[in-house]
């Protein structure tokens, strides 16, 4: 997972440093997007409880 996350890190500063702020932030929001998605298809996250997270509810577990 820390390689992961190194990875990632790299991507993002060579992205801002490279290409500036904003591609920055759009680069940033399509790593979340993908991650959240991948998540889904894994089984590792539930659609519902995403929802009920973004419309402020607490989950019990």
């Amino acid at each position: 997972m820390a390689k992961t996350g190194a990875v990632f890190g790299t991507v993002l500063a060579l992205t801002w440093l490279v290409l500036g702020f904003w591609p920055f932030v759009f680069v940033a929001a399509a790593m979340a997007v993908g991650a959240i998605v991948g998540r889904i298809m894994d089984g590792k996250l539930s659609v519902a409880n995403l929802v009920d997270a973004f419309r402020g509810k607490r989950s019990s577990s």
